[in-house]
C-alpha cells in the first residue's frame, strides 16, 4: 500500500539526500531525488508526489522556498516538508507562510522522518477516500446533467426514466432556469431515439413567420430571400427528438400547424404543396400556465391536451433548498477549471449566504452567481463576501425604492444602464449582475439605446 505513494527529496548534498532516501525506501516508499532545485521541479512536473523533501538553501540560483513555490504551482495538492540545517524563527515562518507543511532541522532523525510521513500519509489517506466518497454522492444524485437530492427532483428523474423510450408527447413546466432543457435532454438520451438527432427550438425568439419556416422549412421563392429550399427543425429532427422550448408563446396560427402535426405526423413546408412525413417525438417545455391560457382563450384547449400526454412539473431552487450546496459546488469544480481558477471550495458564510437568497432566476441564476464570485474571488475558497451582491437591495442601497409610476420598459432601462455603469461597461460581469446571457444583454442595448460608457 505504501508503494502507490510517492516521494521526492531534492538536496545539492549527496549524502544528505541518499541517507534520506534510504530511510524512506526502507519504510516501504517509492523514492527520486534531485540534486537542486532546478532538477526537482522538473521531476514534479513530469511525476505527481505525494510529499516532497525540500532542502532550504541550495546553489544553482533556486533556493528552497523558491522551489516549493514553482512544486505549488505544478502540484497544488502536494504536502512540501522544508528542511535546513539553519533554523530560525524568521526561516520557519516564511517557509510555513509559502506553504510549507512541515518544517524540519538537520539533522535528521530517521524515526522522526518516519513518524512525520505516517501523520502526512494518513491525512492524505482520508482526503483521498473523502474525495472518492463525494464523488459517489455526487453520483447518486446525478442523473445525465441533472443533479438533485430533493424528493420531488428524484420523482422527476424516476418518471423520466420510465417514459424515455415512449413516443408519447412530454410537456415540462417550470420557472425560467428550472433546468426545462436539461430534462428534455435526458428524455432523450435515456430513451431508444438517444442515437438520433435531438433539436430545440426557442419559439419565444422568432416572430410568427420566422417560426413556422424554422419549424416546418421552406419551399425555394416561398418568401423573399428564401433562394433555395430549406429543411426545417422537425425534419432535422426525424427518429429523434424535438424541443419546443416556451411553447406557450406561439401564435394562433403556428398552434394549429403544431396540432396538425401532432395528429398527423405530417405538415407542408412554408409554400409547398406536398407533405412532409416524419417520425419525431415531441418534447415541449414553458413557464406559463396553459391551463389557465387556455381559460382566457389564449391557448388552444385541443393542442393543450395533445401537449399534455406526460407532465413533468419542475420545483423551483427555493422550494428545494437542500439541492443549493450541491449544485453551487458542482458549478464551481465545473467553472474553476473552465475559466482557470484555483478554487477549492465554499466556506459556511458562503454556503450560508447561497442558502438565505430566494433564487428568482432558480438554477440558472445560481450558476451566474458562482461564476461571478469566482471571476472576482481573492483566495481559494470563496466567501461570504464573494457573494456580497447577493444581498437585498436594501442592505446595499438603502435610500432606493422601487419605481411605481413607470412602464416595465423604462424599469428594465434603467436597471440596465445603472448595471453597466456600476461595472465600467463590462458587458459580461453586467449579464452574470443581472442574469442573463450575454446575447440577451446586447440585444437590449441596442433595443433601448443604451451606449457603454
Amino acid at each position: 500500500m505504501k508503494a502507490t505513494w510517492r516521494i521526492l527529496v531534492i538536496d545539492d548534498e549527496a549524502v544528505m539526500r541518499e541517507s534520506l532516501a534510504a530511510w524512506l525506501r526502507e519504510d516501504g516508499y517509492e523514492v527520486d531525488t534531485a540534486a537542486s532545485g532546478r532538477e526537482g521541479i522538473e521531476r514534479a512536473r513530469e511525476t505527481d508526489y505525494a510529499i516532497y523533501f525540500v532542502d532550504l538553501k541550495m546553489p544553482g540560483g533556486i533556493d528552497g522556498i523558491e522551489t516549493m513555490m514553482e512544486v505549488r504551482k505544478l502540484r497544488p495538492e502536494a504536502s512540501i516538508v522544508i528542511i535546513t540545517a539553519y533554523a530560525t524563527v524568521d526561516t520557519a515562518i516564511t517557509a510555513m507562510k509559502e506553504g510549507a507543511l512541515e518544517y524540519i532541522v538537520k539533522p535528521c532523525n530517521p524515526q522522526e522522518i518516519s513518524l512525520l510521513v505516517t501523520r502526512i500519509i494518513r491525512v492524505k489517506k482520508l482526503q483521498r477516500e473523502n474525495e472518492i466518497l463525494r464523488r459517489r454522492l455526487s453520483g447518486r444524485w446525478k442523473f445525465h446533467d441533472l443533479l438533485s437530492k430533493n424528493p420531488r427532483m428524484q420523482e422527476v428523474f424516476a418518471l423520466v426514466k420510465e417514459v424515455a423510450s415512449l413516443r408519447s408527447t412530454v410537456l415540462i413546466t417550470g420557472e425560467s432556469g428550472t433546468g426545462k432543457e436539461l430534462v428534455a435532454r435526458a428524455l432523450h438520451f435515456s430513451g431508444e431515439r438517444a442515437g438520433k438527432p435531438f433539436v430545440g427550438v426557442s419559439c419565444a425568439a422568432l416572430a410568427e413567420t420566422l417560426l413556422e419556416s424554422e419549424l416546418f422549412g421552406h419551399e425555394k421563392g416561398a418568401f423573399t430571400g428564401a433562394a433555395e429550399r430549406r429543411k426545417g427543425k422537425f425534419e432535422l429532427a426525424e427518429g429523434g427528438t424535438i424541443f419546443l422550448d416556451e411553447i406557450g408563446d406561439i401564435s394562433p396560427k403556428v398552434q394549429v400547424d403544431l396540432l396538425r402535426v401532432l395528429q398527423e405526423r405530417r405538415f407542408f413546408r412554408v409554400g409547398g404543396s406536398e407533405e412532409v412525413a416524419v417520425d419525431v417525438r415531441v418534447v415541449a417545455a414553458t413557464h406559463v400556465d396553459l391551463a389557465e391560457a387556455v381559460t382566457q382563450g389564449r391557448f388552444r384547449d385541443d393542442l393543450f391536451y395533445r401537449l399534455n400526454v406526460v407532465a413533468i412539473h419542475l420545483p423551483p431552487l427555493r422550494e428545494r433548498p437542500e439541492d443549493v450546496p450541491l449544485l453551487a459546488r458542482s458549478f464551481l469544480e465545473r467553472l474553476s477549471h473552465e475559466l482557470g481558477k484555483e478554487a477549492e471550495d465554499l466556506s459556511e458564510g458562503a454556503l450560508k449566504a447561497l442558502l438565505a437568497h430566494r433564487w428568482p432566476g432558480n438554477v440558472r441564476e445560481l450558476e451566474n452567481a458562482v461564476e461571478r464570485a469566482l471571476v472576482t474571488a481573492k483566495g481559494r475558497v470563496l466567501t461570504e463576501e464573494d457573494f456580497a451582491f447577493l444581498r437585498p437591495a436594501a442592505e446595499t442601497a438603502p435610500g432606493w425604492s422601487v419605481p411605481t409610476h413607470l412602464p416595465l420598459s423604462e424599469v428594465e432601462k434603467a436597471v440596465i444602464a445603472a448595471t453597466l455603469r456600476r461595472n465600467d461597461g463590462n458587458v459580461k460581469e453586467t449579464a452574470l449582475v443581472l442574469g442573463i446571457d450575454r446575447s440577451t444583454l446586447y440585444d437590449k442595448l441596442k433595443k433601448y439605446g443604451i451606449e457603454r460608457p
